[in-house]
């Protein structure tokens, strides 16, 4: 799997845990992954509830919730993974505040949208291609994934979205940590390829909501989720992008029930809006030793 571009980031003044990481839900698909030195945010809205963001075509989508945290709390940030150009996930607040030199690795066509609005470090990845990110002793390997924004087609009228693996790795290129986040998908083949690439996938960040447009159903619903779920096989599954926005039809009950008849609840694990899930990772193994409860402090 080779690796296209590489960028290099300034370490802090400590060093790095690697023994230690969180994933902390902000809300929607925005949550902050803190591990190895690294802070990362992905897909950014901070809209509060009422507020409403463009889905493209003259429509919008009516947020339902408040974030966890205002754009403004944030810790400083590394980067920013974006699965793709809509307005519940990069929304005017992001585009307003964020510091527009921060380091944004995304899809071709999010990149020209976010150039456009002056975000000058947008790094475009094409599905399986890679970016490495250097900072002290651990670097991360972002490697973008096969995604559909809906039926077949339907690349014709919304916008391209990209999955993504994270792997955090030591200097002996040994991966200490490995986190798919799905983007905005549906089920199709081409996620089958996942886990013949990666057969040991720690944790699993899922988009459900069964957002529709139209009628038509754009994003995984209850069912689909634990179908790619049994798919990628993530050793744990976080689901997230659920219940946000007046487009979302298929709520995180569905999903729940679906876990539940599967027999899957031992590798899920739910949060909610302003909850931090916390893991531990064994230096001998590289995968997750001990997994603690959520914790609504940060």
């Amino acid at each position: 799997m080779a690796t296209s571009k590489r960028l290099t980031l300034t370490p802090g003044g400590e060093a790095a845990d690697i023994v230690k990481g969180s994933i902390f839900f902000i809300g929607n698909a925005t949550v902050l992954i803190r591990y190895a030195g690294y802070t990362i945010l992905t897909d950014p809205t901070f809209i509060h509830m009422h507020e409403q963001v463009s889905i493209g075509y003259g429509m919008h989508a009516t947020r339902l919730t408040n974030p966890a945290m205002e754009i403004h709390q944030l810790p400083p940030l590394d980067l920013v993974v974006l699965s793709h150009f809509h307005g519940d996930h990069f929304d005017q607040v992001a585009e307003r505040e964020l510091d527009k030199a921060l380091p944004i690795v995304t899809t071709n066509e999010a990149t020209k949208e976010l150039r456009e609005r002056g975000f000058a470090n947008a790094h475009p990845l094409d599905t399986w291609s890679s970016m490495t990110i250097g900072k002290g002793e651990i670097s991360l390997r972002i490697t973008a994934l096969p995604g559909r924004h809906g039926p077949p087609l339907s690349e014709l009228v919304l916008p391209e979205v990209m999955g993504s693996m994270l792997e955090f790795e030591s200097s002996s290129d040994k991966v200490l940590f490995r986190i798919y986040i799905s983007g905005d998908t549906l089920v199709i083949d081409d996620l089958r390829e996942i886990p013949r690439r990666y057969p040991d996938i720690d944790l699993g960040l899922l988009h459900l909501g069964g957002t529709r447009v139209l009628g038509i159903m754009v994003t995984m619903d209850g069912k689909q989720g634990v179908d790619a779920m049994q798919i990628v096989d993530p050793a744990l599954a976080i689901p997230i992008h659920y219940n946000d926005y007046d487009v979302f039809k298929s709520p995180l009950s569905d999903f729940q029930r679906e876990v539940t008849e599967a027999g899957l609840e031992h590798r899920v694990h739910y949060l909610s809006h302003g909850q931090e899930y916390t893991f531990e990772v064994s230096l001998d193994e590289g995968n997750p030793n001990e997994l603690y409860e959520p914790s609504s402090s940060r």
